[in-house]
């Protein structure tokens, strides 16, 4: 792909509507998902100043002179990209739009969620609206609108769903990936390189401006061991043991990742109506390329036999829907449901007002009656709470599955 840089992100509209009411609009995500471009074409609309602290002489000006950095646009929009580089600067924020409180007088950026960091949770809470990016979603790399989300919470069975993509297909989009750089690489051999120096140029810059922890180097091997156990549910002792790293210090590593949008927790959910609930989360890299290079699956390799097919589609899946619910217009929680006797959802959708839509993900062409188990029990212990359950898998077609359960070509999530 030669111009991801210029496809459509369909957040972008909420960042417009943001900085009509807001002060401080917060746009953070990873490292290269394509922040500084998106702030580029707000300025290029609305016009203004935009400096980056990846530059060493910006950022000295923003560390000497905290308040005249950023009163350097007076009457202007500022964007400020990758402030986690001078956490100096948030202080000033405060102080400026607290004398001048107009709206979108500030979109700052950053490689890390800057309202998680202890240096900027007090000085920026309630003057700010944070927007999460994440990588290129399938409906934009297809150039695509809407929401599946919002398609699912309406009841829609997507019943008349066709797909020629079959499992082949699948396989390509979930090894390549949503970063915009790696789709820019023409061979699977240089996305895993440019994988592989994404993930130590973060270990080696950004880790160390947001975080004091004084086994930095160990992240990389961490990331692979957590993408090695994704779409099961994380025993936290087991995974320290193996990270050689003690269970009572894991937790501010794990959080880390987290906080520089490397890894995301799908938490367990309950239906309250029975305690077998299984509390453990599961945890999964943001996106199902770097998860594939870290534990070095190729799309050759992902093979029908391969145990590594499921969780990586299960990964993409996942994250597919955490892009989506930045835009869709319904606001739900994403999480897993398993029981202690084997009953599992995978994905749990959750509106505000209790309505829930399940999703299954299965590499298979095909759907067993065994694939229907987790979402009819989910189904008939909610009641009419259950909105829909789909079966997302790599088949051509649509097929009933049950009382509002459904198994759907798996690009229904971007194609319908």
């Amino acid at each position: 792909m030669a111009a991801t840089s210029l496809l459509p992100r369909l957040i972008m509209p909420k960042v417009e509507e943001a900085l009509e009411d807001t002060r401080i609009v917060v746009l953070q995500g990873a490292r290269q998902v394509g922040k500084s471009t998106l702030a580029s074409q707000i300025v290029a609309e609305r016009g203004g100043v935009a400096v980056t602290l990846d530059d060493p002489t910006a950022r000295a000006f923003a560390r000497s002179d905290p308040v005249g950095f950023v009163e350097q646009a007076p009457g202007d929009l500022l964007v400020i990209d990758e402030l986690q580089r001078a956490p100096e600067l948030v202080v000033a924020l405060k102080a400026s739009v607290d004398r001048d409180q107009r709206p979108g007088r500030f979109l700052v950026t950053g490689s890390a969620n800057l309202l998680d960091l202890a240096s900027t949770h007090e000085s920026l809470a309630g003057r700010t609206e944070r927007i999460d990016l994440y990588p290129l979603s399938q409906r934009e790399v297809d150039r695509r609108g809407g929401s599946f989300i919002d398609a699912a919470l309406s009841g829609e069975t997507f019943a008349h769903h066709e797909s020629a993509l079959r499992r082949e297909d699948y396989v390509d989009r979930v090894s390549a990936g949503g970063y915009p750089e790696a789709l820019r690489r023409a061979t699977a051999q240089r996305r895993a390189d440019w994988y592989a120096n994404y993930v130590s140029q973060i270990v080696r810059r950004d880790a160390p401006d947001i975080s004091g922890l004084q086994r930095l180097a160990d992240l990389p091997r961490l990331l692979r061991l957590i993408a090695a156990r994704m779409g099961s549910t994380m025993v936290w002792s087991s995974l320290a043991a193996d990270a050689g790293i003690p269970r009572r210090t894991l937790d501010p590593y794990i959080a880390l990742l987290g906080t520089l949008y490397l890894t995301h927790v799908l938490p367990a959910w309950s239906t309250n109506l029975t305690s077998r609930e299984v509390k453990q989360p599961k945890v999964f890299l943001v996106d199902s390329g770097l998860a594939a290079s870290l534990v070095g699956a190729t799309a050759e390799a992902l093979t029908p036999g391969s145990a590594l097919l499921g969780p990586l589609m299960e990964c993409f899946v996942v994250g597919e829907l955490r892009r989506q619910q930045t835009w869709a217009a319904q606001r739900t929680t994403m999480h897993h449901y398993r029981d202690s006797r084997g009953v599992e959802v995978d994905v749990v959708l959750e509106a505000p007002d209790g309505r829930v839509v399940g999703i299954e993900v299965k590499a298979a062409a095909t759907v067993r009656a065994s694939d229907v188990r987790g979402l009819a029990a989910l189904r008939d212990r909610l009641g009419d709470r259950f909105i829909a359950g789909y079966i997302l898998y790599a088949g051509g077609a649509a097929v009933a599955a049950g009382d509002r359960i459904r198994a759907v070509p798996l690009d229904v999530l971007w194609s319908a």
